[in-house]
């Protein structure tokens, strides 16, 4: 991966000379990064919050309560980790933390779910059909709050920040059950 991202700015750097215009890279160097450190730091209380409030969850048994309201939604989508508590947990924690919007923290959340169901995994070198699922669930994600763009849309200057909430559940609730049948599916004619 390094080799390829080597290779794009190279690229990138090379073409701005060919055309004549060098400037853009040392606007980009200059302007351009600067922009995206601000978004990485405007976007940090908003995964700290979060994270912090998935702990919370976690550690107060809060996350427990929920998956036993959710085991039948789970036993259909993930039916080979049923016996597996910690991974159990660590799917919904990740599915809750895409489901607001935070796909940085469910991220580590996602790793961590990953981690939990390898350990049950009888065969480590591929995957799980529970693995599987939760990769397209978490590419499709039905997005309740989708706090990252509500916020980037704040800062832009967008009057209404908060009026692609619905298109977004729309959409992503639409997603995401195409994603779950084909995935299905595809679990199904591999057996």
């Amino acid at each position: 991966m390094k080799k390829v991202w080597f290779g794009l700015i190279s690229i990138g750097i090379l073409f701005s000379f060919f055309n004549g215009k060098p400037e853009i890279v040392s606007n980009v160097i200059l302007y351009d990064l600067q922009k995206s450190v601000d978004l990485i730091l405007s976007l940090v209380s908003i995964m700290a919050f979060w994270s912090g409030l998935m702990r919370i969850v976690e550690k107060s048994g809060i996350l427990n309560k929920l998956s036993k309201i959710i085991n039948p939604v789970i036993k259909i989508l993930f039916s080979d980790i049923q016996n597996n508590t910690k991974a159990i947990n660590a799917v919904i924690m990740c599915i809750a933390a895409n489901m607001f919007g935070i796909g940085n923290s469910a991220t580590a959340l996602g790793i961590k779910a990953m981690e939990e169901m390898q350990k049950g995994n009888k065969n480590k070198n591929i995957a799980m059909n529970s693995m599987c699922m939760l990769l397209v669930i978490n590419m499709s994600s039905i997005q309740l709050i989708p706090l990252t763009i509500i916020k980037m849309r704040a800062d832009a200057g967008a009057v209404n920040p908060n009026d692609i909430i619905l298109p977004t559940i729309v959409a992503t609730t639409f997603t995401t059950i195409v994603a779950i049948i084909f995935a299905k599916y595809y679990e199904r004619k591999n057996i």
